[in-house]
């Protein structure tokens, strides 16, 4: 089951966090069909946010036909987002991945620069056709 958390340095609000962290779950394949999302009430528990913030990003996974309500029973995993492609498959990228970001904080970049880094890397390299 996935584990929200809120970072008020990431300029999305609450609710746009949450979908945002399912929908990268899903991309990476931490979450599979029939996976239960926690209930609203363990969201508003752990994260002391309102619970209309949880149900509007519930409702908005569920009008992507990501997710689905069942009434009493809570909000679970209705399609997923990762192409095919398993989190095990991605396993040499990310230990790749991994070494790069060792060398750029060895660089003395902070997380905030190599974020920089990766979006504008990526922004241009889709304009290039190559992402």
């Amino acid at each position: 089951m996935i584990e929200f958390h809120l970072d008020a340095r990431s300029g999305l609000s609450p609710y746009q966090q949450l979908v945002q962290q399912v929908r990268h779950a899903l991309r990476l394949g931490l979450l599979s069909e029939g996976d239960q999302l926690p209930k609203v009430k363990d969201v508003v528990a752990s994260l002391a946010i309102n619970p209309n913030t949880v149900l509007k990003a519930y409702r908005e996974l569920e009008h992507d036909g990501l997710v689905a309500a069942r009434p009493g029973v809570g909000t679970f995993v209705t399609a997923t987002l990762n192409g095919g492609a398993s989190f095990a498959a991605m396993g040499p990228l990310r230990q790749e991945l991994r070494r790069w970001l060792g060398k750029a904080r060895k660089a003395g970049l902070d997380e905030e620069s190599i974020e920089a880094l990766l979006m504008s890397t990526f922004r241009d390299s889709a304009r290039e056709g190559i992402a």
